[in-house]
C-alpha cells in the first residue's frame, strides 16, 4: 500500500540512539553506530521519533510500504519482556578466545582507579582530586562491555560513573557545579550504544553550558559486544 513512513539520512545521524527510545513501536535500530528502519509494518507514520533527533535526520516519505501491523508490534513488546527500553532487550553474546588468549599465562589485572567515591551522586563537588584533572565520566555498563577498560580509559583520569535510567535522576545540575568549581583539563564520556545511555550525554552537555567554560570533551561510545564505535 501507498502511506507515510519514516525516512532516516543515515548522512546526518550521528548514532545517539534517541530516535530508538522515541519510537514505542520498536520499528528503528542502531546498526553500526546509525539509526535504520527495522521493520516498516512496526512504523506508524505518526513520527515520534522525528522530534526526538538532535541531527533532524529523520523525515517523513509517500511510498509503497506494509501497512502498520499493531498486533505484531504488541507481541513483539510482549516477546521482549514490556520492558520499555530497547537498550534492555535480552541478548546472549558468544565469544572464542584469541590465540594470544589461550596462550599468554594468566596475569593479575592492576586496578587503575585513583580515587574514591566514583559515584556522581556520592563524589563531593569541591574534591580536591579534580583539581588539574583529565575526567572520565562513564555510563555504568562500560567497564563490563569493554575488556581493557581500566587500561583504556581509567588510567590517568578520574573517574565518575552512572546510569541516569537506573538513578532516575538528571546529573547536569552535579556536574556543572564540578566543572565550574574546578580546573578540569579535559572530560572523556564512555557510554554505552544504548538510547537510555543518551541521557548522561545530554546531561554532560548541558552541563558544560551551564558551567560557562571550555572543557575539551570527547565521546566514546561502546557497543555491547565490547567494541569501541565511536
Amino acid at each position: 500500500m501507498f502511506r507515510r513512513i519514516i525516512k532516516i539520512d543515515e548522512e546526518k545521524c550521528s548514532g545517539c540512539g534517541l530516535c530508538v527510545r522515541a519510537c514505542h513501536e520498536g520499528a528503528i535500530g542502531l546498526v553500526n553506530g546509525k539509526a535504520r528502519l527495522m521493520r516498516e509494518d512496526y512504523c506508524d507514520g505518526l513520527g515520534d521519533c522525528l522530534p526526538a533527533c538532535p541531527e533532524n535526520a529523520i523525515s517523513f516519505e509517500e511510498r509503497e510500504a506494509p501497512a502498520y501491523n499493531e498486533a505484531a508490534v504488541l507481541a513483539a513488546k510482549k516477546n521482549a519482556g514490556q520492558s520499555g527500553c530497547p537498550g534492555a532487550a535480552l541478548r546472549a553474546i558468544t565469544r572464542e578466545a584469541s590465540s594470544v588468549e589461550r596462550e599468554a599465562a594468566p596475569v593479575s589485572p592492576v586496578s587503575r582507579l585513583r580515587q574514591w567515591p566514583v559515584q556522581i551522586k556520592l563524589v563531593p563537588v569541591n574534591a580536591p582530586f579534580f583539581n588539574g584533572a583529565d575526567l572520565l565520566i562513564a555510563a555504568d555498563c562500560t567497564a563490563y562491555a569493554y575488556g581493557r577498560f581500566h587500561e583504556d580509559f581509567i588510567r590517568g583520569r578520574i573517574c565518575l560513573i552512572g546510569c541516569p535510567k537506573l538513578d532516575q535522576t538528571d546529573y547536569a545540575e552535579k556536574l556543572a557545579e564540578i566543572f565550574a568549581a574546578n580546573d578540569i583539563k579535559s572530560i572523556t564520556l564512555a557510554r554505552m550504544q544504548v538510547p537510555c545511555c543518551g541521557g548522561l550525554e545530554k546531561a554532560v552537555m548541558r552541563a558544560l553550558l551551564a558551567s560557562g567554560k571550555s572543557i575539551p570533551c570527547q565521546v566514546k561510545v561502546i557497543s555491547s559486544e565490547g567494541k569501541i564505535i565511536n
